[in-house]
């Protein structure tokens, strides 16, 4: 049970990793991303934060940048959705 709890927050440390390469991209348009969580089926759930939040352009930010970099970075992430 242990390694379970451990392997999971390397998965979140990693996945924060890989949000921190697109943050300045994000803040430099006013807004921001945080992580939520991570499910038991490694979905990644993310909340757009400022300018993001709303913006007619977060769906394929989202998809284009978030999610392909999320996904690169770690690769046990099967999707990862915005939540509001």
């Amino acid at each position: 049970m242990m390694s379970k709890q451990k392997d999971k927050l390397q998965l979140l440390e990693r996945v924060e990793n890989a949000l921190n390469n697109i943050r300045p991209f994000l803040q430099s348009d006013g807004g921001d991303i945080e992580l939520i969580e991570i499910t038991d089926d490694f979905i990644a759930k993310v909340k757009l934060k400022g300018n993001c939040d709303g913006c007619k352009m977060s769906a394929s930010t989202m998809a284009a940048g978030v999610e392909s970099t999320i996904k690169n970075f770690v690769p046990e992430i099967k999707s990862v959705e915005a939540v509001n």
